[in-house]
């Protein structure tokens, strides 16, 4: 029996408070930042786009980041979709949270020389040879990384998706963030990590879709433009994986 079509629709996280408000991550860790208000009408705007499209779907799993503004902005797609009268499960997966950025989290680009001058030294090293990818945060991660721990979830969206199954889900709804998404695409789409250090993040509550079967190639494209911050913060530019000038 031929590889069950699949489709994948990569959703960024609406704008969160930190985006606005660089103290949030000096007095919160990232796990626990919400959307800001704007954020919650991004992911209730991108809730409907995903209800239109996927009104004719035969089964839909949605793949969630335990975050917090992944799990509000994941909320809204499930809302639309119920009042949509569209049938849905959901699964959470560690896999898909943020890049972490340890002791680096919450700190201007400008002091983290200061307080962390051997660490930093480190990471600029890396960026000086442009491979910034595989430069790890103290107590935090690389791009490589979040590059290994997302294939985590392939296996299971394959097999859920297999023609051996029962009931094989056909559109997957995956929950992320702009690292996270870009190095899932990566992987996936078997693009290099050069690829990956000149793709933008991508905007809040945008959608790309990879699709295709097993066997049979894949495409990758973006199909809902999402939304740029109006005036981006110092995390907006960590979020983006961007360290130091």
């Amino acid at each position: 029996m031929p590889a069950q079509p699949i489709r994948i629709y990569l959703v960024r996280h609406g704008q969160s408070e930190a985006n606005l408000d660089n103290a949030v991550n000096a007095r919160l860790p990232d796990h626990r930042v919400e959307l800001s208000p704007n954020g919650k009408e991004q992911a209730a705007a991108v809730g409907a786009h995903l209800a239109q499209t996927l009104a004719t779907a035969q089964r839909i799993r949605i793949f969630c980041s335990p975050y917090v503004r992944a799990r509000q902005t994941s909320a809204a797609i499930e809302n639309a979709l119920r009042s949509a009268g569209i049938e849905f499960d959901k699964r959470e997966a560690i896999e898909l949270r943020e890049l972490q950025f340890g002791l680096f989290d919450g700190i201007a680009d400008e002091d983290l020389p200061k307080r962390y001058p051997d660490e930093y030294g480190h990471y600029e090293k890396h960026k000086r040879f442009q491979g910034e990818f595989f430069a790890q945060m103290p107590l935090g991660e690389s791009r490589c990384h979040v590059a290994d721990r997302v294939k985590g979830v392939f296996g299971t969206i394959l097999r859920d998706a297999s023609s051996d199954r029962a009931k094989p889900v056909t559109d997957f709804i995956v929950v992320s963030h702009g690292v996270t998404i870009r190095c899932f695409r990566m992987q996936w789409m078997h693009y290099s990590w050069e690829w990956y250090e000149q793709e933008k993040n991508p905007r809040n509550c945008s959608v790309r879709l990879i699709e295709g079967r097993a066997g049979a190639g894949y495409a990758d494209r973006l199909v809902f433009d999402g939304f740029e911050t109006a005036k981006p913060s110092h995390q907006t530019r960590r979020e983006a994986g961007q360290v130091g000038g």
